[in-house]
């Protein structure tokens, strides 16, 4: 089976853009989006900032992402699951984000996530990614840019 990594690249709202300006990158949000090929989870600070599943819906652009599709097993996608149902109404990290912008070092709080940051943790716990493709990268501090660059490279 298939899931996807949906990464949000359209103009959005000014939260997007400042996003995309301060991560020098052309996406805002990540998400995945499962088999079906409709529901989405992850974590969207705007609408819901907790872990949580929605339905990318019928009026959604599917120009406004840009996707990678990953191989996932009946394993991988039960451990997915279990990894939402482990981490499901957890919330942004707000005071994490922030904080680690300003301050020379990282903020991370127990149990917060940034969307990024979630979907990595939510693949590596399932094994659809393997700690061989994020030992460069410090999973509290990934862009979703950092993300697409790793999962293209794994591709490759």
């Amino acid at each position: 089976m298939n899931i996807k990594v949906a990464f949000y690249k359209a103009r959005g709202r000014h939260r997007d853009r400042f996003v995309r300006w301060w991560t020098n990158s052309p996406y805002s949000h990540v998400e995945l989006l499962l088999a079906d090929d409709k529901t989405l989870i992850g974590i969207n600070p705007p609408d819901k900032p907790r872990v949580r599943k929605s339905v990318l819906g019928e009026g959604a652009n599917k120009h406004d992402w840009d996707f990678v599709t990953l191989s996932a097993t009946e394993e991988q996608l039960a451990n997915l699951s279990e990894f939402y149902e482990i981490t499901k109404e957890n919330r942004y990290d707000w005071i994490g984000m922030i904080l680690s912008n300003v301050l020379p070092f990282k903020i991370k709080q127990i149990n917060k996530w940034y969307c990024s940051e979630w979907v990595a943790h939510a693949l590596l716990y399932a094994k659809v990614l393997d700690q061989k493709a994020m030992q460069n990268y410090n999973r509290s501090g990934i862009t979703p840019s950092d993300l697409y660059k790793i999962l293209k490279y794994r591709l490759y």
